[in-house]
């Protein structure tokens, strides 16, 4: 099922008839408990229709919990949908993702979009192929007053540098662990591909594409990225899910001719999610591409797998 978004005039999640899209989950794991279908189940402007899972019995858990359907198979989900929500492992989602847009969903996906920049690339050629939106959500891009922050430094000019620094403590070197230390792919990519799209979804759309990358490798996972943008403007990013507690942080600073701007502060990362699927919807209605769709998530990967080149095996 798809419905045409433009056919309709009453707003962005509005089908033919005025009735609402329809939404199916993908994945079970933390970021799905405590982001995806949280703020599916309140979204206003959807449906939620229900969840499919590598784990049937984690799948049942969690529709139970919002009292929807569980969907044994994805192609079911995919038929039975008009969005499909990603809360998987890039290299699972990937796939999936063009299966999905093979079958008219439209695709609210997570970062990164595929731990290969050709895997990345199918996502983005099949969405433009069978002409279905795609939005990847990128937290900062959709949280507040970040979201807001970026629009406004993307309009400034004069940049002289910037610097950027996610430090999580997701297997920190002592204490317990974080919610989401049992993911495999984690663990085997780092910082560089969990926290990296993120440095870059705010650093590209202020100061241009990145055109040249060197990556070096620091303790543990962490990985510092030396980046030329296409404004001619160099900027760096430090990145690591193994920092001590106590080192542990976020934060990104810009200066140039018109002053220094930090990063703020952000919090509802459920609401934030809603609007990325808000954004989604619009891109369905309207037709246009959404900037931080899936050509935007293609390229993010481009960028991450080069500079895991240049870094040779995690």
């Amino acid at each position: 099922m798809s419905y045409d978004f433009s056919a309709s005039g009453s707003g962005p999640a509005a089908g033919p008839g005025g009735s609402r899209p329809r939404v199916g989950l993908l994945g079970t794991g933390p970021w799905a408990h405590r982001t995806h279908a949280p703020a599916l189940a309140a979204h206003t402007g959807s449906d939620f229709a229900g969840i499919w899972g590598r784990r049937p019995e984690a799948a049942a858990e969690l529709a139970d919990a919002h009292g929807v359907k569980v969907y044994e198979d994805p192609d079911a989900l995919f038929a039975d949908c008009d969005v499909a929500a990603f809360a998987l492992p890039p290299d699972v989602q990937a796939p999936l993702a063009v299966r999905a847009a093979a079958a008219g969903c439209h695709l609210l996906l997570d970062k990164p979009v595929a731990t290969t920049a050709a895997d990345a690339r199918a996502v983005a050629d099949a969405a433009a192929a069978h002409r279905v939106a795609s939005v990847v959500f990128l937290t900062l891009r959709f949280a507040e007053p970040t979201a807001t922050w970026v629009l406004e430094q993307a309009g400034r000019s004069g940049w002289f540098t910037a610097s950027a620094h996610w430090l999580g403590a997701v297997f920190p070197p002592a204490g317990e662990p974080s919610a989401y230390a049992d993911s495999p792919w984690r663990k085997a990519k780092g910082g560089l591909w969990d926290v990296g799209p993120h440095a870059l979804s705010v650093l590209i759309p202020v100061l241009g594409d990145v055109t040249s990358v060197h990556a070096t490798r620091g303790p543990s996972d962490l990985v510092q990225l030396a980046l030329r943008h296409a404004s001619g403007v160099v900027s760096n990013a430090v990145l690591s899910l193994s920092a001590p507690r106590a080192a542990a942080g976020v934060g990104l600073e810009l200066r140039g001719a018109e002053g220094v701007f930090a990063l703020p502060d952000w919090s509802d990362v459920p609401g934030a999610y809603g609007r990325a699927l808000d954004a989604l919807l619009t891109a369905a209605r309207t037709g246009t591409p959404d900037p931080r769709g899936a050509e935007f998530g293609a390229r993010l990967t481009e960028i991450l797998e080069e500079a895991e080149g240049q870094l040779g095996d995690m």
